[in-house]
């Protein structure tokens, strides 16, 4: 019987139109803008000046405290403005502009696409390379990579090693095809991990609608006992950490705990993929795998992409904008936000570009609460989304803190199964932003 995590949880239309598209590299654009802020902590500091030319994978942002991540140019050229721009979020903040120009690598970089298997570097060697190289998680979370593996900063020791292959959130199929174009990289990628967290057990958690994946990652590890691949029930949002955690091992991460209270490291595979190309070939964190997708685009694709890139860019690439879309999201369906200025860049955290048409994006109409309690059995978090709203709505942040508001992942899985549109998540946002505007105040 196939694992999955037992709380909540829907079953959604895939929709993985992209699927069967090969990862592309496509053209440079002529200007890339690189923000500064692209991951959970302090901003790093900007050490390039305008009008001085950088080379791809120059080192032009260096992180200022131990939770904070380099920023590389991820192209050649001349660095024409710092200033602040509009990213995903809808503010501005600190960017890099860069007029592109054919590639012209930093000295030591190694571009050679044989696979590199010989792991010659102690933990510290690791751990100084991945931190040099500026990797963070690329699920979606950002967290600098180097700190997550620093053992020193944990007072539990690891044991396990998850790899999250689950890519659970509809239409994104960016870590589906890395898996099955890049897996020996991958399995080396977990191998430097492993050596970093002085542990030898991983396991691979992919669900069963991947079976292509599953297959040739299960051959890559036939020879290797401390490697094993689990096949998972399809159920979102199994790629959220906790019901990952849950469904693999059975554990579950109390309220205010971390994974590695329980001696669990979590990693998505697009990371590993970084950590290999940081540790074996010298590679900074300055490209990554974007899925371009939608019902109506012409030519559903999975695109390595230089940070920096607008996303008019990718969408150029992918057939062009259609006629009847109606939302662009930064993400997918569930837990992306929609854009409306498509000269935003690609970030580190960026996994796909989702156009979806008018029909599909037009919220329905509001209408009250029924008391389905439909909200309460999807969510995974246990939690009681209509009155987390209703107490937001009210301003009663206190009690919506004492109901556990602050559990909630922010999956979406409650205003996706309501039937009276009730804009339940946008409301937990607020009351969650609310709870934390009291703690810092």
């Amino acid at each position: 019987m196939l694992k999955t995590f037992p709380k909540g949880g829907l079953h959604i239309p895939d929709n993985k139109l992209s699927e069967e598209s090969p990862i592309k590299t496509i053209p440079l654009p002529k200007i890339v803008q690189i923000p500064i802020a692209q991951h959970i902590g302090t901003p790093p500091e900007i050490i390039v000046k305008r009008r001085v030319r950088v080379r791809t994978g120059q080192l032009i942002a260096k992180a200022t405290s131990m939770i904070s991540a380099n920023i590389h140019s991820p192209v050649t050229g001349m660095v024409m403005k710092i200033d602040n721009f509009t990213d995903a979020s809808g503010y501005k903040k600190p960017a890099i502009v860069v007029k592109v120009e054919e590639d012209e690598w930093v000295d030591g970089v190694d571009t050679d696409k044989s696979l590199n298997e010989n792991i010659d570097y102690s933990k510290e060697e690791i751990l100084s390379k991945i931190k040099d190289a500026g990797i963070v998680g690329l699920g979606g979370a950002t967290f600098p990579s180097h700190v997550k593996l620093n053992v020193d900063n944990y007072s539990t020791k690891p044991e396990l090693l998850i790899i999250n292959g689950v890519e659970c959130e509809p239409f994104l199929t960016a870590d589906h095809r890395l898996m099955l174009e890049k897996p020996k990289e991958l399995i080396v990628g977990i191998k430097i991990i492993l050596k970093v967290l002085g542990i030898k057990k991983a396991v691979i958690g992919i669900e069963n609608n991947k079976p292509d994946a599953i297959d040739i990652l299960e051959k890559e590890v036939k020879t290797d006992p401390g490697i094993e691949v689990s096949a998972l029930k399809v159920k979102y949002p199994q790629g959220a950490e906790k019901q990952l955690i849950k469904a693999i091992t059975g554990k579950e991460v109390p309220f205010g705990k971390f994974p590695i209270d329980l001696g669990i490291i979590v990693y998505n595979v697009g990371t590993v993929f970084a950590i290999y190309e940081a540790v074996q070939k010298n590679i900074p964190l300055i490209k990554r795998v974007v899925t371009v997708t939608g019902k109506s685009i012409p030519d559903p694709s999975n695109f390595w992409v230089r940070l920096g890139t607008p996303v008019q860019h990718l969408l150029d690439m992918a057939g062009g904008i259609p006629e009847d879309t109606g939302k662009i999201i930064n993400g997918g369906p569930m837990m992306g936000k929609a854009v409306k200025d498509f000269s935003i860049p690609v970030t580190k955290g960026t996994s796909g570009i989702l156009l979806m048409p008018q029909r599909d994006s037009i919220r329905g109409e509001v209408q009250a609460c029924i008391r389905c309690s439909k909200c309460i059995d999807v969510c995974p978090m246990g939690l009681e989304p209509y009155l987390l709203m209703n107490l937001t709505e009210k301003v009663l942040i206190d009690r919506a803190k004492k109901e556990d508001i602050m559990m909630c992942i922010e999956c979406g899985s409650c205003s996706y199964i309501c039937p009276s549109n009730r804009p339940l998540l946008d409301y937990i946002r607020l009351g969650k932003a609310a709870v934390k505007n009291e703690l810092n105040s």
